[in-house]
């Protein structure tokens, strides 16, 4: 960002933020809103708690599992449907449908057929994110072009090989890309299902604070999941970054 011709650092923008939200807590205009550097504070004691360790944990493996079951799902699908126009046509209305719902409404009867334990927020966080990332599969296939796979099968490339070494490689910048938004879905899918469902882990957290209106608390760990939020969604895109010239190669 450039400013009069100087150049400014993006995070300036959340230094200025900062800044703005230490004022508005001083002068105690919104009870809801503390002063930065008390949440800071509180955040800084809120992480030595066991409390917070053993929700952080719990949320942690909910994470995990839902993502990693939505990338094995994900990435496989998404090849297949932008390979096969088949699965394409089966799969392509369900795909499109889903993202764009509101998958929060069923979050409730997710509730009814898994119950009020883990099990509802690790599917939570598998719906958030297993379409985001079918969808940009299947477009980093569908984006091949067909002369690199003609190119293969003149220099007598199986079809084994033009997958795995052309389509796939070629295809991994939109890859990375759907797992990257999928990662940012799945940390709203665990928060949504452990504060709607299961009241654990984070959920339980913020339910208490909310409760005992201890805002300080309350505001550092919504802090924590943003951070942790950007940070994975920051080596995502570091990553892309090394695998950038597949897609300018393509």
């Amino acid at each position: 960002m450039t400013l009069f011709g100087i150049r400014i650092p993006m995070m300036m923008s959340l230094v200025m933020w900062a800044v703005l939200w230490e004022v508005v807590g001083r002068l105690d205009l919104i009870f809801l809103i503390p002063p930065m550097t008390s949440v800071i504070s509180a955040g800084m004691d809120l992480v030595q708690t066991g409390s917070w360790q053993n929700a952080t944990l719990i949320t942690l493996r909910s994470f995990v599992f839902g993502m990693a079951l939505a990338i094995v799902v994900g990435v496989p699908l998404g090849v297949l449907m932008g390979r096969v126009r088949i699965i394409d046509n089966i799969f392509g209305l369900w795909v499109n449908m889903f993202v764009s719902a509101p998958l929060s409404a069923l979050v409730p009867i997710l509730m009814i057929l898994f119950g009020l334990g883990e099990t509802t927020v690790f599917v939570t966080v598998f719906l958030f994110a297993v379409w985001i990332i079918v969808l940009d599969a299947r477009a980093g296939v569908m984006q091949v072009p067909p002369s690199l796979i003609e190119m293969g099968r003149c220099y007598g490339a199986s079809r084994w090989t033009i997958f795995s070494k052309i389509v796939l490689f070629s295809a991994l910048p939109e890859i990375l890309a759907g797992i990257r938004i999928g990662l940012i879905r799945g940390v709203k899918g665990v928060v949504i299902g452990q504060i709607l469902v299961s009241i654990i882990g984070y959920g339980e957290l913020f339910e208490l604070y909310s409760r005992s209106f201890d805002m300080e608390r309350f505001w550092a760990l919504t802090l924590i999941l943003f951070a942790a939020a950007m940070l994975l969604s920051a080596a995502v895109e570091l990553f892309e970054k090394r695998i950038e010239y597949y897609a300018g190669a393509r």
